[in-house]
């Protein structure tokens, strides 16, 4: 689903990763497991660290991962941050009903695949269209996955990050429940919505969200410069 950024990164000669957490993508046969999760988090983090400065882009669950790990101590230390479709608290009715939906959909025939595809023929553009399926959709991971996020501190998480941050959120996306609270809580963090997009901001508009790479990765390079 990173496709188009990362082929935009390659051809600025920026050295960039996609991240397939456990029970997910390559790692589908695997069991979800949120210390591994966190695991292959920190592991990927100090092996790019090596080569310079780290720019982390999180979306959705890997946003809200994403700070949650930045708030540890032992994290490892990045540059800035970018998070996707991540301003929600991942608790209460919200998290319940996203999960019961979840189980519904796996209940319909072929897991509601067909809806899926209807959905994603309906709303992205052709050239993104199949990126999102592309490492599979990890349906025996998620109800997992979301549970796990339960147990996570976001809110504190929030007022540790002192990093460059922003908050990227399409205009119609279901996951800006919180956004206020979190740009109150992260006070130096910049806001950018994107206009006519759903939560699939980085498929949906690609061209809008590689730009929003170009901002953070100049801010990382300034910062760079000037130490």
């Amino acid at each position: 689903m990173w496709r188009t950024q990362v082929l935009h990164l390659q051809g600025r000669g920026v050295d960039v990763h996609a991240l397939d957490l456990p029970g997910h993508g390559s790692r589908m046969d695997e069991e979800w497991s949120l210390e591994e999760a966190f695991a292959t988090l920190d592991r990927a983090l100090r092996s790019a660290g090596e080569a310079g400065p780290v720019l982390l882009v999180g979306h959705s669950m890997g946003g809200i991962l994403s700070t949650a790990y930045l708030a540890r101590d032992d994290a490892a230390p990045v540059a800035a941050f970018v998070a996707v479709g991540a301003t929600a608290l991942p608790r209460g009715a919200g998290l319940a009903l996203y999960r019961m939906l979840l189980r519904g959909m796996q209940r319909m025939p072929g897991n509601g695949m067909w809806l899926v595809q209807r959905i994603l023929r309906a709303t992205l553009p052709e050239d993104t269209r199949t990126d999102l399926g592309a490492g599979g959709y990890a349906l025996r991971s998620e109800d997992a996955a979301l549970a796990s996020l339960a147990t996570l501190d976001i809110r504190t998480a929030l007022t540790r990050l002192t990093m460059p941050v922003w908050f990227v959120n399409g205009e119609w996306d279901q996951l800006r429940l919180h956004e206020r609270l979190f740009t109150r809580l992260v006070p130096h963090a910049e806001l950018i919505v994107v206009p006519r997009s759903t939560h699939l901001v980085t498929t949906m508009r690609p061209a809008a969200f590689s730009a929003v790479l170009d901002l953070a990765i100049a801010v990382v390079e300034s910062t760079a410069a000037q130490a």
